[in-house]
């Protein structure tokens, strides 16, 4: 027993490929970086997102962090079999899972917000670089009631020095 684990734990297991192979795994790449991001529809800051890109190439990985102390992580991925984007984000008191495609310039992803006070909405974020190199992140929420989307957050996001 001991001869087959100690010659089991001298094999050399071999990573798997990075995520390369396809361009779509680049398609979210305008919004890697370290962000200061202010309010659309007032300017005023509203918090910093890190975005980075790991294992490999194949996660997006956000990490915010709201200027009135909110936080929030997503992971977002490019699935082969399904052939779109999905983002899982988790904060207090919320979630969203949506997901998508680039079309054109912009991300463009929609699924489902769900509060932790059972209630669940239709939800839509779209992601737009600008030609300064910032980022416009638009998010919508449809309110049933009024039969119309509502703006949930407008934001810009500037690079940080």
């Amino acid at each position: 027993m001991f001869l087959v684990l100690f010659f089991i734990s001298q094999l050399t297991v071999a990573q798997p490929p990075g995520c390369t192979d396809n361009p779509h795994f680049d398609d979210f790449d305008f919004w890697i970086g370290q962000w200061e991001v202010s309010d659309n529809t007032n300017g005023n800051l509203a918090g910093s997102n890190s975005i980075t890109k790991e294992l490999n190439n194949c996660l997006v990985m956000e990490n915010w962090n709201g200027a009135s102390g909110s936080t929030g992580k997503s992971i977002n991925y490019f699935n082969l079999l399904t052939d779109v984007w999905r983002q899982v984000w988790v904060a207090p008191g919320y979630s969203i899972d949506i997901s998508g495609s680039l079309m054109d310039v912009s991300m463009e992803l929609v699924g489902t917000i769900s509060y932790h006070n059972d209630a669940a909405y239709d939800f839509r974020g779209t992601w737009t670089p600008n030609d300064d190199g910032s980022v416009r992140q638009f998010f919508e929420q449809y309110d049933s009631e009024a039969e119309s989307w509502v703006v949930w957050f407008d934001g810009l996001y500037v690079k940080r020095e």
